[in-house]
């Protein structure tokens, strides 16, 4: 019997895993002292017998620990999982959230310059006229947000959600803001949330990652850095999962390999490479082993995740999995059974707001694609007492700007450029104050004048919710203790509950 509990016979090794352990055996003595000298310098000090070796190795093994083994927080989360709504290309915050009746009048007209100072555009002239919201606004919810009306499906959560228009963030393009809302700097090698709450947190399920990664819309200028393991064995990294069909490419046996034989490969594996880490100590072995043994698993959990026909067709048509949602319907109904099954951070990238031009005609097809399946997230996890515990962030990497951007020699005309110095998002559930829209901009949208909320302090209060102290969760590397808010950030107490 093999770990998994099925019966296999030793002889039915694969072929390539035979000829491994034979080539093991026929090593010569002087082969053999080779492989062994292969060590780090931790394995010198833990042979040396001062005892400094095996504290190294301990905290070696500790960091590079199971992600399904959960850890305890640093005090009473309120939060247990998140699924963060990742608005690639920056949103318009003037034409869905902050109304600014200002702007209406001046229509057309340069904002002073007093307003603008030295600044520069990339695509915009700084004498640009201005251009007015493209919807109107109404109250609505018993709380008298004022959304705008190509947003008529969030209206009916609205007293649900806490409404965040003083977001501010340090970079202007697309790539280094999206890295630096993740990850807690605009330079690659940083670990992104999703890696520092299973890094501190673990996850509940043994048969699915605890950091997954939903992508709909087409490809991420911040790439795979966004969800990045960094410095952090990879263990922590998020795991891009399709949409259709399988979760993952090649989870079902090729023809021929049984799951019981299957099982006993992975076991051999496993056993090899715990020797090599034994030698080495390299974390990223701990890795590949966590990895083999999860995918075997997945093989089962991963098929039951994709099938939705367990789903009530209620449930289906609330979600709009067979409207225009298309794939990001589908990926937030994904994303809760998702956190049901135990994935500790599932984060959706959904990309297409980066409107340059026809500002007007691209976020009525972006609030088309995405408005519905985003309210029914909320109504889902809330009906099914799972929004208590349960941390939804939506929102992009930046804003844009009051003036128009317009360019015959691009093609452009009545778009926005970008804008880091004022934007909105939206948070509910875990521990966020529901019905409440907090932060003020100026009465142009430009700067943000009242409830300031950099991209660190927004990631403080996210690791606040899910129990974790953002300045004690540490991560040393290179002689430094690192932390996702670098060395800034503060929780955002007013959105508390």
């Amino acid at each position: 019997m093999n770990r998994f509990g099925e019966k296999v016979s030793f002889p039915a090794v694969p072929q390539p895993i035979r000829q491994t352990v034979n080539t093991m055996n026929t090593l010569s003595l002087t082969e053999k002292k080779l492989l062994l000298e292969c060590r780090t310098r931790r394995h010198f000090f833990r042979d040396c017998g001062l005892g400094l070796g095996a504290m190294a190795l301990a905290d070696l093994a500790g960091a590079s620990q199971s992600v399904s083994q959960p850890a305890k927080p640093h005090y009473r989360p309120k939060a247990k999982n998140i699924i963060y709504l990742f608005m690639a290309g920056a949103p318009s915050q003037l034409d869905l959230f902050d109304e600014k009746p200002e702007l209406r009048k001046l229509e057309g007209k340069p904002l002073p310059r007093s307003v603008i100072g030295e600044q520069r555009f990339a695509f915009i002239d700084p004498d640009a006229g201005v251009l007015s919201p493209r919807f109107d606004f109404a109250q609505y919810g018993q709380s008298g947000a004022r959304i705008s009306s190509v947003l008529p499906h969030l209206r009916e959560v609205v007293d649900d959600i806490a409404i965040i228009r003083g977001m501010h963030t340090d970079q202007f393009n697309h790539a280094p803001a999206q890295i630096f809302l993740n990850t807690g700097s605009p330079q690659l090698g940083r670990p992104s949330m999703g890696s520092w709450a299973v890094y501190g947190l673990g996850s509940e399920s043994r048969d699915l990652p605890g950091f997954v990664v939903l992508n709909s819309g087409g490809g991420l200028s911040g790439g795979a850095a966004c969800w990045s393991s960094g410095f952090m064995p990879s263990v922590y990294a998020g795991v891009p999962f399709r949409s259709e069909g399988d979760p993952i490419l090649s989870l079902s046996n090729p023809p021929g390999v049984s799951r019981g034989l299957q099982g006993h490969t992975v076991d051999l594996v496993n056993r090899l490479n715990r020797m090599t880490f034994d030698h080495v100590g390299d974390p990223e072995i701990l890795t590949r082993i966590e990895n083999y043994e999860k995918a075997f698993r997945m093989q089962t959990s991963g098929p039951e995740l994709a099938d939705l026909s367990s789903e009530s067709k209620e449930t289906l048509a609330m979600y709009g999995i067979s409207g225009n949602g298309g794939s990001f319907a589908r990926n937030c109904l994904l994303a809760r059974r998702l956190i049901e099954r135990g994935t500790r951070f599932v984060q959706l990238y959904h990309v297409g707001w980066d409107h340059h031009s026809n500002v007007e005609g691209g976020l009525k097809s972006q609030c088309a694609q995405t408005d519905q399946a985003s309210a029914a997230l909320i109504k889902d996890l809330k009906q099914r007492g799972m929004l208590e515990d349960t941390l939804v962030i939506w929102g992009g990497e930046f804003g844009r700007t009051a003036m128009v951007e317009a360019s015959a020699a691009l093609g452009r005309s009545a778009g926005r450029d970008h804008h880091p110095h004022a934007f909105t998002i939206w948070m509910a559930g875990g521990g966020i104050r529901p019905g409440i829209t907090v932060g003020q901009t100026d009465e142009l949208g430009y700067y943000v004048v009242e409830d300031p909320v950099h991209i660190h302090d927004l990631q403080a209060t996210i690791l606040h919710l899910l129990g974790l102290d953002h300045e004690r969760l540490t991560y040393r590397f290179k002689g430094r203790d690192f932390r996702l808010t670098d060395v800034h950030g503060k929780v955002f107490d007013r959105i508390l509950s």
